[in-house]
């Protein structure tokens, strides 16, 4: 039986290395975004298995779960949280948690903390009968005053962070897991001018690459990691110590 993959922003970076992990082993995957499905992205059924939908609206998340669950047979084997957004203030400054727009928090926490959980509650059944797992993709952000991340952002991923460990409590009587990532400095279209110099204090000197967290998202939806539950793995390369 073909496994099957949920995964929200797919559409670059972490989310579309992530897809593609999944695909080379032979995973169905099921993408959703703000974004209609682009030909470049590069798995089989893409355009069929996209979902288009605007996670920072409530009744938009709401109601794509029932469109999800038609797209189902009744099980899903991994839910991979990876859509997250962080406004910026003019020429790409960091908002604080003085000026960021009241209206900002309210879009930021819908797509980074409340999708999460909203998702997982509407499809647990069908996690339930794959013995499924969920990773949520919190950040190093969540933890430390960032220089680029603002404070929405970062308090979101700190919200994603606890919710990763009353999920694990909560779903893993059922036989679902549920576990996070925390990457650092990744390389991706939207890395921030400055992380050079960030890179410099890492322990080992250089930037992450998707693929590196797209394997440890593998690995925590595989049955190498059946007994690893509501933990939350550092990929930073030693960023946090």
């Amino acid at each position: 039986m073909t496994k099957v993959l949920l995964l929200t922003g797919a559409s670059r970076g972490i989310g579309h290395a992530t897809a593609r992990r999944f695909s080379d082993e032979g995973w169905r995957v099921l993408t959703c975004s703000r974004q209609p499905f682009h030909e470049s992205c590069p798995w089989p059924g893409g355009e069929d298995d996209h979902i288009q939908l605007d996670l920072s609206d409530p009744a938009d998340t709401i109601n794509a779960v029932e469109i999800i669950r038609d797209r189902l047979d009744g099980r899903l084997d991994a839910l991979v949280n990876n859509a997250g957004i962080s406004p910026k203030g003019p020429n790409g400054a960091r908002l604080n948690s003085i000026d960021t727009d009241l209206m900002d928090w309210g879009k930021v926490f819908h797509v980074n903390f409340f999708a999460p959980i909203v998702l997982a509650r509407g499809l647990r059944e069908e996690l339930v009968a794959a013995q499924g797992a969920v990773v949520n993709v919190t950040s190093i952000a969540g933890s430390r005053v960032h220089p680029f991340a603002g404070a929405a952002y970062a308090t979101s991923k700190a919200a994603l962070a606890a919710l990763t460990r009353e999920m694990a409590h909560d779903f893993g009587p059922q036989g679902v897991r549920v576990n996070a990532i925390a990457p650092g400095e990744i390389e991706t279209s939207i890395l921030s001018p400055g992380t050079d110099k960030i890179i410099e204090k890492v322990p080992m000197r250089r930037i992450g690459q998707t693929s590196e967290v797209a394997d440890v998202v593998y690995f925590l939806c595989s049955d190498q990691a059946s007994y690893v539950n509501g933990t939350e793995i550092e990929i930073n390369g030693g960023q946090h110590i």
